[in-house]
């Protein structure tokens, strides 16, 4: 009767194992900081953003001039003259902040830049990614760089370096 039992009970953990599902635990952005395209990347964003900051700044900067300087004269103005120096204030104004929304808003060029920087890494990472989980046949792979999905991780899971050594990259590059 024990022998039945335990051989039904190593039926079922053996079922149970078979179909458990097979995962494992990757950070992005780990794997991000490590690949030196990447970084380029993120150097040659920062760059642009900066420039493009710079011009935003000398608009906002005239329209500021500009307005300083029609409070001092205002006094001596007819309202027709003080009318069309508030309309060239205000348009000026509405230039700059058009100008900002076009470089750093949604879908803006900083974004379109990002995008055409940045995804073909992605891009490479997510094949890595995929060619891992098919030879290795994981079932999920999971993201801990959000900190939002994982909660608890063994270090055995990550296979970030994994990840960095299919793309060619040496970890602290």
């Amino acid at each position: 009767m024990k022998k039945l039992l335990f051989t039904a009970a190593l039926v079922v953990v053996s079922a149970l194992a078979a179909n458990a599902q097979r995962y494992c635990v990757i950070d992005t952005k780990y794997i991000l900081e490590n690949i030196p395209d990447y970084k380029a990347a993120q150097k040659q964003l920062d760059a642009v953003a900066d420039q493009w900051q710079k011009e935003i700044d000398a608009k906002f900067a005239e329209v500021d001039k500009m307005y300083k300087s029609y409070q001092a004269e205002q006094v001596m103005l007819t309202e027709e003259l003080k009318q069309k120096r508030q309309d060239d204030i205000v348009a000026h104004e509405k230039e700059a902040k058009a100008l900002q929304q076009k470089r750093f808003g949604y879908q803006g060029d900083l974004f379109k830049k990002r995008e055409e920087l940045v995804k073909p890494i992605q891009d490479k990472i997510y094949n890595a990614v995929q060619k891992m989980a098919a030879s290795h046949l994981y079932d999920f792979v999971l993201d801990k760089s959000g900190g939002v999905t994982v909660i608890f991780s063994d270090p055995k899971l990550d296979k970030s370096q994994d990840i960095l050594t299919t793309l060619g990259v040496k970890a602290g590059q």
